[in-house]
């Protein structure tokens, strides 16, 4: 009987270490307010992203009565909704993306070392948060934070690494890459 609290704690001092490896940001927090008879009742939503910095980012909603428990809602749910994210040198994208999501589109771009973050608040926040060093985004129709998110989120998706074309083909990156470079050269040569 006295070793299952200790077990209890080993297993909770565990859970900190992996809650503490992640960053979160708040991109959003929307008030609304529901009349009754006797004033209004205000209810909250939060938009949180959450990532390792080394190529897993994941973002959540949460809604409550008081901040910092939509806060806290939003932070679980985006923890359970994470994806791992190819990175090229682990500091930009391998190719150039396009995402949507509802009016939100979004255009990523790869870039050279050095270039920073170019990018507008909600999708800068799901880049800091996925480690990401160098990159120019434009988020272009709806400006509402919650598409912005799921746009990138979908752009992000789409995005390939040579490791996993080759995996995909059966071929080695070395031999894909000597494709590529074969596919240059004709085009070149024309």
């Amino acid at each position: 009987m006295a070793q299952e609290p200790r077990r209890d704690r080993e297993r909770g001092h565990g859970r900190e270490e992996r809650d503490s490896e992640f960053t979160d940001k708040l991109v959003h927090i929307n008030r609304v307010a529901k009349v009754v008879k006797g004033g209004k009742r205000f209810g909250f939503a939060a938009l949180v992203v959450v990532g390792d910095q080394k190529g897993r980012v994941g973002f959540g909603h949460g809604k409550a009565r008081e901040v910092p428990e939509a806060i806290r809602k939003a932070t679980e749910a985006a923890k359970r909704s994470l994806t791992r994210v190819a990175l090229r040198e682990g500091r930009t994208l391998h190719h150039d993306v396009y995402g949507r999501h509802g009016a939100g589109k979004v255009y990523l771009r790869a870039a050279p070392p050095g270039t920073g973050i170019i990018a507008g608040g909600p999708m800068r926040a799901v880049f800091e948060t996925l480690g990401m060093q160098d990159i120019v985004a434009k988020s272009v129709g709806s400006s509402n934070p919650y598409n912005v998110v799921r746009a990138t989120f979908d752009a992000l998706k789409h995005q390939d690494s040579p490791r996993s074309v080759a995996g995909r083909r059966n071929l080695k990156v070395s031999a894909l890459q000597a494709r590529r470079r074969e596919g240059a050269d004709e085009v070149a040569a024309d």
